[in-house]
């Protein structure tokens, strides 16, 4: 796993600042940036963005432990003999590298994706996607066996946020009022409701009211990598 903590003071040591000035220069408050370099307060994509930009270095230089990051990706990346073949046949075909992480990211981005991919211990890993020009995407690593037997531990999900989302789909999703819960679920709509049901139909379906409750997709799942026993 590569550590999700931040080297804030370290680097505060390093340029002779206090946690007042660097608040002056990302627009944080002191306290929420103490404990930030604690340890003792999760941080966010924007705080970390703030972040990089106030000490001028790149966001992944943030992190304690963090390895160098590697512009030869394609060298990481194990491509199927099936996935060969389709692109020989079909040399137009677009290769798409897409970083795998071990959750959903609030807002996928090409920026975002990576941020979650180090903060979940996945960096540095990716997987092939052809014929798909979503930037965007982003490979869900299944860690428990909560979708069983659908998707079990060691399956991976590629989440297309730029695909079409119909009913009876299988999607990323965010929902809830006060507690926003993200999620890969079944989704159906109808006039008034979206019926999110879990994927292996074990838990009781959710029924979300259009314009009331807080809901929206991320992205569709468009393809599993399976794991082999």
């Amino acid at each position: 796993m590569i550590s999700t903590r931040l080297k804030v003071k370290e680097l505060l040591r390093e340029r002779r600042w206090t946690t007042k000035v660097l608040a002056e220069k990302t627009g944080m408050s002191e306290s929420y940036l103490t404990h930030i370099k604690n340890g003792t307060r999760r941080w966010n994509e924007d705080a970390l963005k703030k972040l990089a930009g106030a000490f001028e270095l790149d966001p992944t230089d943030l992190f304690e432990h963090s390895r160098t990051r590697t512009d030869n990706i394609n060298a990481q990346v194990n491509i199927s003999e099936e996935l060969l073949a389709k692109q020989a046949t079909n040399p137009e075909l677009k290769l798409n590298v897409v970083p795998v992480m071990g959750q959903i990211p609030a807002n996928p981005s090409e920026y975002n994706n990576q941020m979650m991919q180090i903060a979940t211990g996945y960096k540095d890993q990716f997987v092939p996607v052809f014929g798909n020009a979503d930037n965007t995407m982003f490979c869900l690593a299944i860690e428990d066996a909560t979708m069983a037997p659908n998707f079990v531990k060691g399956d991976l999900l590629i989440v297309s946020p730029g695909t079409w989302t119909n009913s009876g789909d299988i999607v990323a999703v965010e929902y809830g009022n006060e507690n926003p819960v993200r999620s890969i679920m079944q989704i159906n709509f109808m006039d008034d409701f979206i019926v999110l049901e879990s994927v292996n139909h074990k838990k009781a379906p959710i029924a979300i009211v259009r314009g009331k409750d807080t809901f929206r997709i991320i992205g569709k799942v468009i393809y599993k990598y399976q794991k082999l026993a």
